[in-house]
């Protein structure tokens, strides 16, 4: 992708190589300091509010720690996030409506989030009790190493997939997916879990045609390659990989026939006419 001289989102939290205590994010020391002062009886949390805030201005006066890759990769997010708040500030304003753009948290292992704990072995995910994008980093390396899939497209749809669920938040898709599964067996809330991920997927696809649109940021290889990770990344591929066989009551997110099918489908038309995947039959997505 050429994204030279692109600007960087202001919607991003960065925690990472930090831990979270009850909200305040905090180093290895001054998680000690509580526990001790729990153990003498005394209450930690006016101390932690100022250690809390004075570890946050250390790491930021002190520089990060962090690997040039993971630093590389910190303002690629940014940079895509970026992307998505221009294409979708433009394309809700085509359609009368005024976009809000999601903030992103990037964190280490495990941190808070308005959905509960977040942990990095369940991968980016999108929580919609408090908008927010929740990626540890060290994923993309992950999906290079165990999965083949590479590239800076194939990086990006997937923040671009989880900026789909809030669209799909803001347009009312997402609540209503959520009561329809709160009161569906399990495999008809898989089978609306599924669509829900397909229409994200087109939404990823929605961001990439319009991205290059307005800044010529991707070529043919970049598509080939993001197309490859959505297939990649499809239940049942995974399922194979993983055990050997596939159970296909269980898909929540697609076969990497659909994922491919979503993400190529939202490229080519770049809009939001063609992004229905509740409408036709489960069969036939």
């Amino acid at each position: 992708m050429n994204l030279e001289g692109r600007r960087q989102s202001r919607n991003v939290e960065d925690r990472r190589g930090q831990s979270s205590m009850r909200g305040i994010k905090l180093g290895g020391g001054a998680i000690v300091v509580a526990l001790i002062l729990m153990l003498l009886g005394v209450n930690p949390m006016p101390l932690l509010e100022q250690l809390g805030t004075q570890e946050t201005a250390e790491q930021t006066e002190g520089g990060s720690g962090f690997t040039q890759e993971e630093e590389e990769l910190a303002t690629f997010a940014k940079i895509i996030l970026a992307g998505t708040e221009d294409v979708w500030t433009a394309q809700f304003a085509k359609y009368g409506y005024e976009y809000q753009a999601p903030k992103m948290v990037l964190y280490t292992g495990a941190t808070s989030s308005g959905c509960g704990a977040a942990n990095s072995s369940i991968g980016p995910f999108y929580c919609s009790a408090d908008q927010t994008v929740y990626i540890d980093l060290s994923f993309f390396t992950s999906m290079k190493s165990s999965i083949g899939a590479d590239g800076d497209l194939a990086y990006a749809y997937v923040i671009a997939h989880e900026v789909g669920h809030h669209v799909q938040y803001l347009l009312g898709t997402l609540g209503e997916a959520h009561k329809l599964m709160n009161k569906s067996s399990k495999k008809e809330a898989n089978e609306i879990s599924v669509r829900l991920e397909l229409q994200a997927d087109y939404y990823a696809g929605v961001w990439a045609n319009n991205d290059d649109r307005m800044y010529d940021s991707i070529d043919d290889n970049d598509i080939r390659n993001a197309l490859d990770c959505a297939s990649k990344i499809g239940d049942d591929y995974l399922q194979k990989k993983a055990n050997g066989y596939v159970v296909s009551d269980s898909f929540t997110h697609g076969t990497a026939r659909q994922r491919n099918a979503w993400l190529k489908k939202g490229i080519a038309y770049g809009d939001l006419e063609h992004g229905d995947s509740f409408t036709p039959a489960y069969s036939e997505l």
